[in-house]
């Protein structure tokens, strides 16, 4: 299947999650992520009317920028190495996956203008995930004030690999009434509007969540070049 045809079924999926809780699909940005295809792939995707890719390597991200420069905004959705900050800052739109005080001080100390990061919680508890604990999460992003180069956009998560909705569910909303903690604050660095949530088998109940920023895939994109 091409990605045009993809890309018109998870619309049309996107538009009925968003009518089942009255919401706009223009709220929700669709992101391709295309860690597993190739840069033509890629290139098809963005022909096909995409305009947000999402890369979780570095090395990954840098071989798909040098053909496509910004043409598409890009999304860093991976756990960043400390190490790799310097590779990625200057191409990247938005990092996923701000977890750690030394992260937040390398992006920091690498960008010349402010860098759009959300803030990963593990949610559901799972070891095998990264990010911060619920508990956790607001101190920490208290504790980004002083970084004038970090804006919190928004908080990430990743849900359990499950075909229970109710889990599902439940991990998606735990998300959004922390992001509401947030901008009860009003912090001026932290504006915290954007849910990144929901992947290619659970993007709709995410959706029905509050869900801004959906990343998807092998439903969209396939997995080989």
């Amino acid at each position: 299947m091409r990605v045009t045809e993809n890309l018109k079924q998870i619309r049309q999926q996107i538009n009925e999650a968003c009518h089942k809780v009255r919401r706009n699909a223009d709220e929700v940005k669709l992101i391709a992520v295309t860690k597993y295809v190739s840069t033509k792939r890629a290139s098809e995707a963005l022909e096909a009317g995409i305009s947000n890719l999402g890369e979780n390597r570095d090395d990954g991200l840098l071989e798909k920028w040098e053909v496509l420069q910004d043409k598409p905004k890009w999304h860093y959705i991976g756990t960043l190495q400390t190490r790799k900050v310097k590779n990625i800052i200057d191409k990247v739109d938005y990092i996923h996956s701000l977890d750690r005080l030394s992260l937040a001080e390398e992006i920091n100390k690498r960008a010349d203008k402010k860098v759009k990061c959300l803030v990963q919680v593990n949610v559901s508890g799972e070891e095998s995930k990264h990010g911060l604990s619920r508990e956790k999460a607001i101190s920490f992003i208290e504790s980004l004030r002083p970084f004038e180069n970090i804006s919190v956009e928004g908080l990430m998560t990743m849900a359990p690999f499950t075909n229970d909705e109710q889990t599902l569910r439940d991990c998606f909303r735990k998300l959004r009434e922390l992001r509401d903690q947030v901008q009860a604050l009003q912090l001026d660095f932290a504006p915290c509007t954007e849910l990144s949530m929901g992947m290619s088998n659970d993007f709709s109940v995410a959706i029905e969540e509050g869900a801004t920023m959906v990343r998807i895939g092998t439903a969209l994109v396939g997995e080989d070049g």
